[in-house]
């Protein structure tokens, strides 16, 4: 077992996300599978959170217990018809061409933005700075992945890039038209889940791998976390909400008031798979 190399990758899924894949951490760990000892951690969007906050030394219970505290009032952010709408048509005109449709989801986020349509930039770097246990990079390896918004080019941020912990967490929970890119180093980045909802295929070399994913389907040039992982390495377990999860999160992945539903749904979730996942970790 010591020259197995285990990656845990932490998909994108708002708000609800982050209280699930907490929720199913803190269980597998109850059951003795604790994933935040792995040796590679990827975070796209809700997943960039997750992963920055285990491997930064926060700790499970604690973790959990945050998801459980009352959401703050205030205004509930949401996917409006809209927007979706304006996603499907950069769908339909990319025909398949994923830098493409990056570009076109990337031009959508900079005129919401500009136009005064999503929160100041500033605010929401706030919002993810009260979420992160420190502004530092951790010592391990973990990768936060991004979307150039003018070039659709995607971005995997890591220790060695240069980058501020804070901004490229914040960038790859820049759901456009809803969040403002962030910007880094002059250039304006959005959601790493414009190119995939995990980026599971970042844990090539890895021997064991874990994905714990909101969502896993994929559409036109999204790839789904199947094709992603299929061939990728021997043993890989991947968990998705479950009928009891789905429920808990709800319509609207942004909501706060279903944070706790959610982390509780995958903390219970996880009991149904922690063997399944032990398999694949440690068997």
């Amino acid at each position: 077992m010591s020259d197995q190399r285990t990656a845990l990758v932490l998909g994108g899924g708002g708000i609800t996300g982050i209280a699930w894949e907490i929720g199913v951490l803190t269980g597998l760990a109850e059951a003795g599978v604790d994933l935040t000892n792995a040796d590679l951690v990827v975070g796209t969007s809700a997943g960039s959170v997750v992963g920055a906050q285990v491997t930064g030394g926060a700790g499970l219970d604690a973790m959990f217990a945050r998801q459980l505290e009352p959401p703050a009032e205030g205004e509930v952010a949401r996917m409006s018809r809209a927007n979706l709408a304006r996603y499907a048509w950069a769908l339909l005109t990319s025909r398949g061409r994923d830098v493409e449709f990056r570009r076109r989801i990337g031009r959508l986020a900079i005129t919401a933005a500009d136009s005064g349509l999503t929160p100041p930039e500033q605010e929401r770097l706030d919002v993810i700075g009260a979420r992160l246990v420190g502004s530092d990079w951790p010592d391990r390896a973990l990768t936060i992945t991004a979307v150039h918004a003018t070039t659709g080019e995607f971005h995997a941020f890591d220790r060695t890039s240069g980058v501020p912990l804070l901004q490229a967490v914040a960038a790859s929970c820049a759901v456009p038209g809803v969040y403002p890119p962030v910007t880094i180093d002059g250039e304006r980045y959005v959601d790493g889940g414009m190119r995939s909802a995990a980026n599971a295929d970042l844990a090539h070399g890895y021997d064991r791998l874990v994905v714990l994913a909101p969502i896993v389907r994929g559409i036109g040039p999204l790839a789904s976390v199947d094709a992603q992982v299929s061939g990728l390495v021997a043993r890989v377990a991947v968990v998705s909400p479950d009928e009891a999860s789905r429920a808990a999160i709800g319509r609207n992945v942004l909501d706060p008031a279903a944070r706790a539903p959610s982390a509780r749904a995958g903390r219970a979730q996880a009991t149904e798979v922690a063997a399944r996942v032990a398999e694949v970790w440690t068997g």
